[in-house]
């Protein structure tokens, strides 16, 4: 999910989990907690782009990391509001967690020589924050305050953390929750990776919550927790969704009687009505759009998208093109390009005008070109699709069941 979301997650976990103890504290620390996982991000400054997308939601994202950082977190704020020798307790806990993430990130797909590195942005930027508040403590010449353990604070460092790849899992990115034992990424495809009906009231609930203060606690904690209960309800209801969309996209490739091997389902950017799918045959993949307010309960119609895997250079692949099959899980078509090389379109985050027909209509999509040595090398396309504007017009039409041929007439 996008950062937002995760920051309130945290931010509404950390307040049911140690609120009554740390008051606002909780809050601040629960919503660090639920950005802690998604500063891999910073792999991108010390690595090339296809490595840093490997290493995105890899062991930041895993149970292991849910379970070990917390401890190592736990213990560097306790200490530094009790003020007991802060200084040494932040280095031993950077060394802690650039150790975590330096082994935990062997078995993801990256050179090993770039995981130095890549550890290293990544301790940075989680330590930051315990950096900031020790200076910021330091000059306010605030005492020192014990009202919590370093099991409370490891606790709430748990379930901030640990809830944000579980939340993760719900989006078509996918995420390595096994790491560094599997690079298996868990996807569930139920809910888009940005959805502001799941966030918007989440947030106003939580900022209700702490502008109501710890003067009335029982106000506070109704607000978060049915910040909690509402979120959390709404997540079931995609869940529900996600089985309805796919047995109508099932029964209407049936229907179409077309062929296919598998096929997935996965909601459009920013909502929970319009579903997309995607099937995979021998030579193409069959791609549909069904909206819950459609009048039927069916796909009308399936663009076929040839896969073009042929245009491949033969295997063995180049490291990059290896990252991107494994990342688009097989999902992707080839295109040429009229510059040369060829254009890599991961086909899971479909098309913006769902045509296919515009090489930069796709949404997510590399290009691919031959270095000095003949290695193929990919680098992500930031191609702007003609009339984007029409485009999310037609898929606000389409969202409302409207057909966008209708539309036009």
């Amino acid at each position: 999910m996008d950062s937002l979301t995760q920051l309130t997650l945290g931010a509404a976990v950390g307040e049911a989990v140690l609120g009554k103890k740390a008051g606002n504290r909780a809050m601040l620390w629960g919503a660090i907690g639920g950005t802690i996982p998604d500063l891999d991000v910073f792999a991108n400054v010390a690595t090339d782009e296809i490595s840093a997308l490997a290493f995105h939601r890899a062991i930041t994202h895993s149970f292991a990391f849910a379970v070990i950082a917390p401890l190592i977190m736990g213990w560097a704020v306790h200490r530094l509001y009790a003020k007991r020798q802060f200084g040494p307790a932040l280095g031993l806990s950077a060394l802690a967690i650039f150790s975590l993430v330096g082994l935990g990130s062997l078995g993801v797909p990256i050179p090993v020589t770039e995981i130095p590195k890549v550890a290293g942005a990544v301790t940075v930027a989680i330590m930051f924050f315990p950096a900031i508040v020790y200076g910021y403590r330091q000059l306010r010449k605030r005492d020192a305050w014990a009202g919590a353990s370093r099991a409370q604070w490891s606790w709430l460092f748990f379930w901030s953390i640990f809830t944000h790849p579980l939340l993760d899992a719900c989006t078509t990115y996918g995420t390595q929750l096994f790491q560094p034992f599997a690079d298996y990424r868990v996807a569930f495809n139920n809910i888009s990776v940005a959805d502001p009906l799941y966030t918007m009231p989440f947030l106003l609930l939580v900022i209700a919550a702490l502008i109501a203060g710890r003067k009335r606690p029982r106000l506070r904690f109704w607000l978060n927790t049915s910040g909690l209960i509402i979120s959390s309800a709404y997540l079931l209801f995609t869940f529900y969704n996600k089985v309805h969309v796919h047995r109508v996209f099932r029964e209407s490739l049936d229907r179409q009687e077309v062929v296919y091997h598998r096929f997935m389902t996965a909601p459009t950017i920013l909502n929970n009505l319009l579903w997309q799918g995607i099937a995979e045959g021998d030579t193409a993949f069959y791609h549909g759009m069904y909206s819950l307010l459609d009048e039927e309960e069916r796909v009308t119609s399936f663009t076929v998208i040839p896969k073009n895997h042929d245009l491949l250079p033969p295997p063995p692949y180049s490291r990059d093109l290896e990252t991107l099959m494994w990342f688009s899980d097989g999902y992707f078509s080839i295109l040429p390009r009229e510059a040369g090389g060829l254009q890599y379109n991961d086909l899971r985050f479909g098309s913006l005008k769902q045509s296919f027909d515009d090489p930069s209509d796709f949404v997510f999509h590399f290009v691919l070109e031959q270095d000095e040595a003949g290695k193929w090398r990919a680098r992500q396309s930031r191609e702007q699709p003609r009339d984007a504007d029409q485009a999310l017009r037609n898929l606000w039409n389409r969202m409302m069941g409207i057909n966008n041929q209708e539309a036009k007439r």
